[in-house]
């Protein structure tokens, strides 16, 4: 073999080790919590938070690596949990679903339902939902998925909008419908990326006291606010820019898919829509500026993403939250991750998980290449459900207690 060619496998080596970051070791997560009675109360139903997590060996500590393979493949060997669809109509001519799945495992005393609200064009259908909701059944917890407006490609769009970054509406209007079937169920909320966004920024838009059945919220993988988060997609380092490209044809082929409504042509005379604006635009800014501002009639992008960022709405949060992010992902880079550090060290009944690793959403763990079927997010989810819930029982009787004397 010439020296030639050894060198070139040499440098080819040497970069897949670097892009797999096979050197690094596994870590614990850093938990960011000012209430350590919550913390200790988080703990004891969720041990694994102290222990360190073990991705995929050869290729897990690279948080590229994990979220493509989280976006292409999902989960290895997903179950397909069989639900019960409920369409609603809305006041302004919408059609929204979710799929609601029952629990398997009927020990629970309590009536639980976790109220799940997927990242941006998911729905119940995407793989890494189904497969922790089949988790969560296995558990004793009911689940309902929102199905965002316009990403189920067999139900029809009825009104001239989608789903957008900041609307919580369809995320309330599941969780009022879920309260009028099961009036005494007890809700924690969560949300994966985008709907991580939305479960925050909804906690703290609502009226605590209309309502008590929520016990906490989850948010995983949001980037917490879209004003910085888009300057960050919008340079190439650390691929961003690629990964801004793929959002951004998913939310096009969205709008193009049901463009016989969104872009009727009354439609784009009310919402003054230039639909070659709309196919031309090549960024999420771009096609947010020509399409999705108009229709929410905001005045120029940044207005809309300061009312969409849940960043602004954490003070009003007044019920247990949890957040977990990644250092390694390759679309929340760190630096947006400060705001929830501090506001986590800062605040009573609020939780912040940092891992080293994970990537978006990814966060597989064990085997050498194969991981395991279930994965590190899965567990810590269900296990922070009973948590909340802990927290919540604990709460209620020293309520009890306090009244009584």
């Amino acid at each position: 073999m010439s020296t030639a060619l050894l060198a070139a496998v040499a440098v080819i080596l040497c970069i897949l080790f670097r892009i797999l970051n096979v050197n690094s070791q596994p870590q614990k997560p850093a938990l960011y919590c000012k209430d350590l009675s919550f913390l200790d109360t988080i703990l004891k139903i969720a041990p694994l938070l102290q222990e360190p997590y073990i991705p995929t060996r050869l290729w897990g500590f690279s948080g590229h690596v994990q979220t493509i393979i989280h976006s292409i493949i999902g989960r290895v060997r997903c179950p397909w949990p069989i639900g019960e669809r409920c369409y609603l109509s809305l006041c302004d001519g919408t059609t929204l679903t979710y799929d609601v799945y029952q629990p398997l495992d009927q020990s629970h005393e309590d009536d639980y339902t976790l109220a799940i609200c997927p990242g941006i064009g998911n729905t119940s259908e995407s793989v890494y939902i189904r497969t922790f909701v089949h988790y969560a059944q296995c558990h004793g917890y009911r689940c309902a998925v929102l199905n965002h407006v316009g990403a189920l490609g067999s139900v029809r769009v009825t009104a001239p909008r989608i789903f957008s970054y900041g609307h919580t509406g369809d995320f309330g209007e599941m969780l009022s419908h879920i309260l009028e079937k099961h009036p005494n169920t007890l809700i924690v909320c969560i949300g994966f990326s985008l709907g991580g966004n939305l479960v925050t920024k909804y906690m703290g838009e609502m009226d605590r006291c209309k309502a008590p059945n929520i016990i906490g919220g989850i948010s995983i993988c949001q980037g917490y606010c879209a004003i910085e988060g888009t300057k960050w997609l919008l340079n190439w380092q650390n691929f961003r820019r690629f990964y801004l490209y793929v959002m951004t044809e998913s939310m096009k082929s969205i709008i193009l898919k049901h463009r016989h409504v969104l872009l009727h042509d009354e439609v784009k005379q009310h919402y003054s829509l230039n639909e070659r604006e709309i196919i031309a635009a090549a960024t999420l800014p771009e096609l947010d500026d020509a399409y999705t501002r108009k229709v929410h009639n905001f005045k120029s992008v940044t207005e809309l993403y300061q009312w969409s960022s849940c960043v602004n709405y954490l003070q009003d949060i007044c019920i247990p939250m949890i957040f977990i992010n990644a250092r390694d992902d390759p679309i929340v880079p760190e630096a947006l991750l400060q705001p929830i550090r501090q506001f986590a060290s800062e605040h009573s009944n609020t939780l912040y998980l940092e891992l080293a690793h994970g990537g978006h959403l990814g966060f597989y763990e064990g085997g050498l290449v194969y991981p395991n079927p279930v994965t590190w997010l899965d567990r810590a989810l269900v296990a922070l459900v009973g948590s909340l819930a802990l927290v919540n029982a604990d709460t209620t009787l020293k309520n009890r207690v306090e009244t009584t004397l």
